[in-house]
């Protein structure tokens, strides 16, 4: 299974919210330094993950982005129904207008399919893959170790 390239960097930049923002407000291009992502590029997805409320938008000085809600509380279907619209969970998913129904190909397939892999994205929440991150060792950004002298 392949996720767009949107998705990818959807998850990858909300879960940078997540497991690096503190709570706080964090700059699309801190992020984008941090995941190797285009800034306008996620700047616009970002734009709709705040469309779906998924994150808070904040300009000017200390501006940046902030989660919404609590990373329990948002999931990873959320994100990628935010960026691509709702996961298509008809039984005749692909099917041809020129084959009709009971054709020899497994149209039944593609529902199941669909849901299943809806079920473990509703399942895997913010929350749950930080707490991965960590233990998987994912380094965490610290804004405490760094210490500014005059």
């Amino acid at each position: 299974m392949r996720l767009s390239l949107q998705v990818h960097y959807a998850i990858c930049g909300i879960f940078d919210l997540a497991y690096n923002g503190q709570g706080g407000s964090v700059q699309v291009r801190v992020i984008g330094e941090r995941q190797g992502i285009p800034g306008r590029y996620l700047e616009q997805i970002f734009r709709r993950l705040r469309q779906a409320e998924l994150v808070l938008g904040k300009r000017g000085p200390g501006g940046g982005y902030r989660l919404c809600r609590s990373p329990a509380a948002i999931t990873l279907l959320q994100v990628v129904e935010a960026v691509e619209g709702p996961l298509v969970r008809e039984s005749r998913m692909g099917a041809s207008p020129e084959l009709e129904a009971g054709s020899y190909r497994p149209d039944f397939l593609w529902g199941d399919l669909s849901a299943r892999f809806a079920e473990v994205l509703s399942d895997t929440n913010l929350e749950s893959l930080c707490r991965k991150a960590a233990v998987e060792g994912v380094v965490r950004f610290r804004t405490d170790s760094l210490e500014y002298q005059i």
